[in-house]
């Protein structure tokens, strides 16, 4: 504070308004009153310390975004766990949806083979019997794998969209099922 205090008086001293308007330490000279109303009120400033306020504001104010961004950091980690967890459990359900389909195929072709061999032991059985009676059988067994197919493809389709599928891929499922069984019938 000596050492300001010294600096500016000799400031004052060196100042080219001295010479030009008369004494520099008058009352009457606007720069020598103005020198101490700063004076004044940097002391004014420093006895209520401001500076420290101000410091400590700063402060203050650095912990608070310092406190946020580490709040915003786990926030974040929270984020990706929950972001990891939701892909691994989709993956799960995308897993088990691919089981359900690949057995729900598997049971219609065990069905499928199933109605062929009741088939044709039935047309070897009746093969003495009159022509439309092997028609009648034919026609039966073929709607019961298609009533059979129908209903296992439902069941896996229904399981399938309940989970994850839209109403148009359900029913691309079930047109598919129905024709591989009609296919393999004939």
């Amino acid at each position: 504070m000596r050492n300001l205090t010294a600096l500016l008086l000799s400031l004052g001293f060196a100042s080219p308004a001295l010479a030009a308007s008369g004494p520099f330490f008058s009352l009457h000279n606007t720069n020598f009153v103005v020198l101490i109303a700063f004076l004044v009120f940097v002391a004014i400033l420093f006895y209520f310390r401001v500076p420290g306020m101000i410091g400590g504001a700063l402060d203050n104010r650095a912990s608070g975004i310092q406190s946020e961004l580490d709040e915003a950091r786990a926030l974040r980690e929270e984020a990706q766990t929950l972001l990891a967890s939701y892909e691994r459990k989709q993956k799960e359900v995308q897993e088990q949806a691919e089981r359900i389909v690949a057995h729900a195929k598997s049971d219609a072709a065990a069905a499928a083979e199933q109605a062929k061999a009741d088939l044709e032991h039935s047309i070897a059985r009746r093969l003495a019997a009159a022509q439309d009676q092997i028609a009648s059988a034919e026609a039966a067994a073929v709607k019961e794998v298609r009533d059979q197919a129908v209903i296992i493809a439902v069941a896996a389709a229904n399981e399938v969209i309940a989970k994850q599928m839209t109403a148009a891929e359900g029913n691309k499922l079930i047109d598919a099922a129905i024709a591989e069984v009609d296919a393999k019938l004939h």
